[in-house]
């Protein structure tokens, strides 16, 4: 087990700086427009969502990469391009060269996105699976933390208006420390990627049965080492699948696509990512002066880090549908008491207390389910290319969830938007009810058999 953690944590980091890096945004947002300038919505929208085109051509581009290259080559390549665009984001002298390092950052964020979960699911006994994939989640939020942390101590506590002034210290190189601080558990990431090995699944796929009995052996004993390669020689020899897009057509994996596609959307489009993106704006229509928004978002991280740990406690105990059905009620009826405070004119306490409820939800159900979920619906042959589209359709959905956000607050108001997102939830609550299977406890190859056999049927 120690053995089987420690690979994991090395493939989590992966999540971490998708973490880091997706959100330390958030915390630089007012500096960073100061010095370029930004304020109408469509160049606040762009600057704050230009990353997501990035995530989607990365998490596209990783599956059909992780095919060719394996899983443990795509760390590598994801932790490099980290460290890379951090520094470069950082340093940008003008906003065009901003937008294009951000949108290179993103391309890190979905490699890893895509490449870490798959690659901790396919390394996991069945037994221990949700809660290791968890772990990249529960890394994921730690990055989270960790930025919001970065960005509260980096700031300047200048009060008033000169603290987001264009030529005050924040504005000019504060931000981009902030930025560049992601470069640090970047390094760690790519000095350590070697040392953990390559997927047996992905092996045994390329006919390096040794190898992938090796790692097998290594992880569970010679007994489970044996059983387990047998079961994915057998899923291997499937009539379904094949590795390509195309191949994601035919009728029970088209099925099981559409369900992997609008879980990934569902997780972004239940709107607690706003509250990540745009917590300064939110808190500061709450009523909260600059200083406590700082403060507020990094209480916004610890509640997600610790109920994240919840999620992991529970997911192989629970199971996948409890939490998710759970989060989608729990988050729901959060954004509609939001819609009502906001309506009412309710300030400060109220509003910070129903944005921590909603990511207190989100963080035990959605956030770490989803990623379980994608990453253990489809079959060995085509898991890498599903899970690709997948959460390419989960980067589109980010990407249009960021991007209009300023125009629908600024067209209905903050409430109007909120009572938005709670009804999405309420419709992925059907959704899940109906659609989403059960797979606790269940080897991958058994959840390939159970869900084919059950869409031949």
């Amino acid at each position: 087990m120690g053995y089987l953690w420690m690979i994991s944590s090395v493939a989590a980091l992966g999540g971490l700086l998708f973490g880091y890096d997706w959100v330390v945004i958030g915390g630089a947002r007012p500096f960073y427009e100061a010095y370029f300038h930004l304020t109408t919505p469509s160049t606040i929208g762009w600057a704050n969502s230009c990353a997501l085109l990035g995530c989607f051509a990365g998490s596209l581009a990783a599956g059909r990469l992780s095919d060719l290259l394996g899983r443990k080559k795509m760390l590598l390549l994801s932790a490099f391009v980290f460290a890379l665009s951090s520094v470069l984001t950082g340093w940008a002298q003008t906003f065009p060269w901003f937008i294009l390092w951000r949108i290179l950052g993103g391309v890190a964020i979905g490699m890893a996105s895509n490449v870490s979960p798959t690659y901790i699911a396919e390394i996991s006994p069945a037994a221990w699976r949700g809660r290791l994939v968890s772990l990249n989640q529960f890394a994921l939020v730690f990055g989270i933390v960790a930025a919001q942390v970065a960005n509260w101590r980096i700031a300047q506590p200048v009060s008033g208006t000169a603290a987001i002034s264009a030529a005050s210290w924040n504005a000019q190189f504060g931000w981009r420390w902030m930025f560049t601080a992601v470069a640090v558990p970047a390094l760690f990431f790519l000095v350590l990627t070697p040392f953990i090995p390559e997927s047996p699944r992905w092996l045994t796929e390329k006919g390096d049965d040794r190898k992938a009995l090796h790692v097998l052996t290594t992880i569970g004993g010679h007994v489970y080492g044996d059983s387990e390669l047998a079961s994915i020689r057998e899923s291997l020899r499937s009539p379904v699948g094949g590795g390509r897009i195309g191949s994601l057509l035919s009728r029970p994996l088209r099925t099981l696509l559409l369900v992997g596609i609008t879980l990934a959307v569902l997780q972004q489009w239940c709107g607690i990512n706003i509250i990540f993106n745009y917590a300064s704006e939110i808190y500061r229509s709450a009523g909260y002066g600059i200083s406590d928004v700082m403060f507020n978002i990094v209480v916004t991280g610890a509640v997600n880090l610790v109920f994240t740990i919840v999620a992991m406690l529970l997911v192989d105990s629970l199971g996948r549908r409890r939490l998710m059905l759970f989060g989608c009620i729990g988050i729901g009826v959060s954004h509609l008491l939001a819609s009502l405070a906001y309506r009412a004119g309710w300030q400060g306490f109220w509003v910070l207390l129903l944005t921590l409820t909603a990511i207190a939800c989100y963080a035990v159900s959605l956030a770490p389910v989803t990623w379980v979920l994608i990453t253990e619906l489809f079959p060995n042959s085509v898991r890498a290319t599903a899970v690709s589209v997948s959460v390419a359709a989960l980067w589109v959905a980010s990407f249009a969830l960021t991007y209009t956000f300023p125009f629908l607050s600024q067209a209905f108001g903050t409430s109007s938007t909120f009572l938005v997102y709670g009804g999405i939830c309420m419709l992925g609550l059907v959704f899940v009810y109906l659609c989403v299977p059960e797979t606790k406890g269940q080897s991958l190859e058994q959840i390939e058999a159970s869900e084919l056999g059950e869409f031949h049927a």
